[in-house]
């Protein structure tokens, strides 16, 4: 085949894949506090045969909800400390393995996250993310350097953000709840409104398999405020969680008999 035609061939695939029916959604929740509320919600079970290796925590419910098929993705809790396993290396895995499980037709992940006032963020506030990419991965070698960065677009929902009247901004991830000055310069430099422990990970694998991806977050702590992190996080975790989970729903109703490109 010439290389010509394999172009042709790939813009074809992906014009069919934008524009078939959405039948089958991934949600990618790092915390359990975080998925139960939507798991009741979408009234899902969970899977007693797991798609995924044995031995690893991680925990699918799954359930038809409208057109839908459901499944939230919760890498489940560290078997030696009892916390959620949050952090880029859980949810990298746990895409990686639930996209091939399930070849889902759109991945959300959806969490919770820290915000900048200087951005524009509130607590409660849910945003759509617009871009994602990573603070603290710093290889400052040519071209490495934008590597470790990863900046990557997220999957285009003008009509959702219209019709839902979603915030919308960049994400940045790491792997630390707190921001050191290193972190900080980078999380400027992303021109980022809120940050997580999870996106960028799942972004990363997402574009490997060619899945779209959509990013809700919702902010329960100012980064850049009077509070400390881990204080004010613990503090709004179940209020932002209501108003996380409320605005997954809309979203998941909205995509409910749609394609891609209504997005």
């Amino acid at each position: 085949m010439a290389p010509h035609d394999s172009e042709v061939v790939e813009e074809a695939m992906v014009t069919l894949q934008e524009n078939k029916p959405i039948s089958t959604i991934v949600i990618i929740i790092a915390m359990q506090t975080e998925a139960l509320p939507l798991v009741n919600k979408f009234q899902l079970s969970e899977d007693p045969d797991s798609p995924f290796p044995k031995g690893v925590p991680w925990v699918r419910y799954y359930g038809m909800y409208k057109d839908l098929q459901i499944n939230i993705i919760w890498p489940g809790k560290d078997a030696v400390l009892g916390v959620d396993s949050v952090g880029t290396i859980s949810a990298s895995l746990v895409t990686y393995a639930s996209v091939l499980a399930l070849k889902p037709d759109l991945i959300i992940n959806a969490g919770t996250a820290g915000g900048f006032k200087a951005k524009g963020a509130c607590i409660g506030d849910v945003f759509v993310a617009s871009g994602v990419a990573f603070h603290d991965r710093r290889i400052p070698i040519p071209v490495f350097d934008q590597y470790g960065i990863g900046c990557r677009k997220t999957c285009p929902t003008p009509n959702l953000l219209k019709e839902l009247n979603l915030k919308v901004g960049n994400l940045s991830t790491g792997d630390s709840l707190d921001m050191s000055p290193h972190d900080e310069a980078s999380i400027v430099a992303n021109d980022a409104t809120v940050k997580d422990m999870e996106g960028a990970a799942i972004a990363y694998v997402a574009e490997l398999l060619s899945v779209p991806t959509i990013f809700v977050k919702a902010v329960t702590d100012i980064v850049d405020g009077d509070k400390p992190t881990a204080e004010e996080f613990l503090q709004n975790l179940v209020a932002v969680t209501a108003a996380l989970d409320q605005k997954v729903t809309q979203v998941v109703d909205f995509i409910s008999g749609k394609c891609l490109s209504d997005l």
